[in-house]
């Protein structure tokens, strides 16, 4: 067993997570990287929705997650169980996560994101070409109505995806332009470059019109044409008017036009103040997050992180490589300390509380494949998920151990047969949902690094005279840890192990004697001041 003595590293090692070119922590104030005030001497009036502080989001790929024998289905669909392809249909429907939200509401789950849900020719719907319809394999407008009806008699918000930067080649306006040519009245609602266009089976780089990533199938609109500005504004005002909770924006940043999203999010807020805007921008985002575009974005940062410091040597590298992931470095408990702070300082405040934190995504290997199976680094991703500020989500099937690379492995059927779940790890994430809906400094506080090193990073959160400390045992072997808390917790504070019957108590600006098992976490909660 390995005994660390955090005062031997000065206040929580704080010497290990000072950015470059700063200035040494030498308090637990110093340490405070989370607080409430940061920012806000410079930043315009930003208003994030305070729903979304308090959601554990569940993303949802529509035609893998249920099937409901309500749809009726065209015939030629894949089985339920096979493995996912490039092209092939599953069934999945909008009615079958209603006929589910007992299973959703059970795993704490408060907010769905759903991937696109509008009429496509491709499963995972990119391809829009009515976005005013939602697809018929899916149960159609109907069956999102009443999806949204029961998500809102629960409590939970729904969210769906906004695919503006380019349609399909079957959208109305496009395919008018492959009939008519230069005559058609819409010629300018995409970027021709010469007529006919070849929409099939073209040359490389040769079917004659400006696409995303130059394939064919997703022509780029033409976003600078007012006509193609007011059709997506009303596209994104229609369906908040419907009732959905907010918009998860496909490759924002394809439209660079700083004015479009402005006015797009004036449309969206003039009809319900409260949706919840988030970009899918895999880098760091300050010009979207400035309180005047997006609230949010999809944080694969975040991701990169808990990938680096909780898998660690262990990561399927080679297959994070080859997606927006990127390659991945391991790091120790400072290094990851550092990163966290440097990642809860990019953005004000009410922006960082509303980050969309995630492991997987259906545009990622999911997080047990790249982690080689290791569900012990999912409990502790998971753990530090739901004790971090943002709003969590949890890619479909990810809390019963499902597997999958690159897409479209990661998109695959989720299995309702509970004989093909990981029980265990289903009720691990029940218990990480349960522990942050009960308490809100883990949603809205304060937090302040208490130490990282040998494996092991301490935090406390703290929300008026609620606090909380985490410890998280990303080593291999067991750890006996005295924690510094002098200046942070007073002498006499008695600590409960929340998921345990075990206190501890503060004596000489310590905790003395916290146990942590080889990749373990836990959490205490002050529960007397002395």
């Amino acid at each position: 067993m390995l005994v660390i003595d955090s005062t031997l590293t000065g206040c929580g090692g704080c010497a290990t997570i000072a950015a470059p070119g700063k200035s040494v922590a030498r308090s637990c104030q110093d340490l405070m990287v989370f607080t409430t005030g940061r920012h806000t001497a410079k930043m315009a009036p930003f208003d994030t929705p305070e729903w979304v502080r308090d959601a554990v989001f569940y993303q949802i790929f529509p035609d893998r997650f249920a099937y409901s024998h309500q749809v009726r289905k065209p015939s030629n669909l894949e089985p339920w169980d096979s493995p996912p392809t490039v092209y092939g249909f599953k069934g999945g429907d909008l009615l079958g996560v209603a006929e589910h939200l007992d299973y959703l509401q059970d795993l704490g789950i408060t907010a769905i994101y759903f991937t696109p849900v509008f009429q496509s020719a491709a499963n995972h719907r990119y391809h829009t070409y009515d976005y005013y319809h939602v697809d018929p394999i899916l149960g159609g407008n109907a069956a999102l109505r009443t999806l949204l009806d029961e998500a809102h008699q629960r409590g939970m918000r729904v969210i769906l995806d906004g695919v503006f930067n380019h349609a399909s080649r079957g959208f109305y306006q496009f395919h008018h332009i492959v009939e008519n040519g230069a005559a058609s009245p819409y010629v300018d609602w995409f970027i021709i470059y010469r007529h006919p266009l070849v929409p099939y089976h073209a040359p490389k780089g040769q079917h004659g019109y400006e696409a995303w990533w130059n394939l064919p199938a997703l022509p780029k609109l033409n976003v600078a044409n007012p006509a193609v500005r007011e059709f997506l504004w009303d596209v994104a005002a229609h369906w908040i008017e419907f009732g959905i909770d907010g918009w998860r924006l496909d490759v924002p940043a394809e439209i660079d036009d700083d004015e479009f999203w402005r006015e797009f999010r004036h449309r969206v807020r003039s009809v319900n103040p409260e949706a919840y805007i988030v970009g899918e921008l895999w880098h760091e985002a300050h010009r979207w997050l400035q309180g005047d575009q997006f609230d949010a974005i999809m944080n694969y940062p975040f991701t990169r992180a808990c990938l680096a410091f909780f898998v660690g040597d262990n990561l399927f590298s080679s297959e994070a490589a080859k997606c927006g992931l990127g390659k991945i470095a391991p790091m120790d408990a400072p290094a990851f300390a550092a990163e966290v702070t440097r990642l809860l300082q990019l953005y004000p405040r009410p922006a960082t509380e509303v980050q969309l934190n995630l492991l997987s995504s259906h545009d990622t290997p999911r997080f047990k494949t790249l982690a080689r199976g290791d569900d012990s680094a999912y409990t502790l991703a998971t753990l530090f998920q739901m004790t971090y500020p943002g709003a969590p989500c949890i890619y479909y099937g990810d809390e019963i151990g499902m597997e999958g690379g690159q897409d479209p492995v990661c998109r695959g059927g989720f299995p309702w047969d509970l004989g093909c779940w990981a029980q265990s790890l289903r009720e691990y994430v029940k218990r990480c949902t349960a522990l942050r809906h009960a308490h809100p400094a883990l949603r809205r506080g304060d937090l302040t690094w208490l130490f990282s090193g040998q494996g092991v990073v301490a935090y406390g959160r703290r929300l008026g005279s609620e606090t909380l400390l985490v410890v998280l045992n990303a080593g291999s072997q067991p750890v006996m840890l005295s924690l510094h808390v002098a200046g942070y917790l007073p002498d006499g504070a008695q600590l409960r192990c929340v998921w345990q019957d075990s206190v501890a108590t503060v004596a000489g600006g310590r905790v003395d004697g916290v146990m942590m098992p080889a990749r373990s976490g836990t959490v205490l909660e002050m529960v007397g001041d002395g």
